[in-house]
């Protein structure tokens, strides 16, 4: 008896058994390796501008009239070495999402691995966008609320330094991040895996989704600071919607793959 195969579906379980969940695992590992190596590297740079990143970052605090103060000793420097890692991790960005898509292509048809430069331009570009965004926009506007709100109890807003930075490198961070929404939908939607009628339909689900993560990395719980965060995630999801219909095409094996 004869037994009807699916050529493409045959591809995909050899291509996905070419390596082995502990092959994965070494992928993996060898790939975050690279990129620590080169955020190390990138670190031994943002390093030596240390004090420039500093004034830099200080600014959108002074910009509301608040104190900021250093409350113990080793304060100072733990600051500027968490600052000079986030610049670090932004100068990097280039080469740690060209490591992330060399970590995926092995599952990816060769056609379908053409797209790696277009995805690791426009990511690295999103992702520095994020952080723009984030400096003269988001992180402005919560620091100036929060600021505002404590002057409103007849408060006198000081605050610690750490405390001012952890509230930037999480802002900073999280919408670097939030901006490569349009990039990874761009990659899946070309190799096939969504649509924009798919994306469109699960809107309301994408809106959620954005609520209860904005509600996690937001710093307060009011719904001012969380549509800080909202906004960004479903504008961008909306923009990776249009870039699904425009781009997106049904998932198929070209000859030679």
């Amino acid at each position: 008896m004869r037994v009807e195969t699916d050529p493409e579906r045959e591809e995909q379980e050899a291509l996905s058994g070419q390596m082995s969940f502990l092959d994965h695992l070494e992928e993996l590992r060898k790939r975050i390796l690279h990129s620590l190596i080169a955020v190390a590297v990138a670190f031994a740079v943002t390093w030596t501008f240390r004090d420039q990143l500093w004034r830099i970052v200080a600014g959108p605090i002074r910009e509301t009239g608040a104190e900021m103060t250093g409350t113990t000793l080793t304060g100072a420097i733990n600051v500027q070495l968490k600052l000079a890692i986030l610049a670090a991790i932004f100068l990097a960005a280039p080469f740690v999402l060209g490591q992330v898509w060399l970590f995926i292509s092995p599952g990816l048809y060769k056609h379908e691995r053409r797209y790696a430069l277009p995805f690791i331009l426009s990511s690295s570009v999103l992702f520095i966008l994020g952080g723009i965004f984030g400096y003269f926009i988001a992180f402005p506007f919560t620091a100036q609320f929060l600021v505002d709100w404590t002057k409103g109890m007849g408060l006198v807003p000081r605050l610690s330094a750490p405390e001012y930075f952890d509230l930037f490198f999480l802002v900073e961070l999280a919408l670097a991040i939030i901006f490569e929404i349009p990039a990874l939908i761009f990659i899946l939607a070309r190799i096939g895996l969504v649509s924009g009628p798919f994306l469109l339909r699960n809107t309301r689900y994408a809106i959620l989704i954005s609520f209860v993560i904005a509600a996690v990395i937001t710093p307060t719980t009011d719904v001012t600071n969380m549509m800080v965060m909202v906004v960004p995630m479903i504008s961008l999801y909306l923009v990776g919607v249009i870039v699904a219909y425009v781009f997106g095409k049904k998932r198929t094996k070209e000859p030679g793959d």
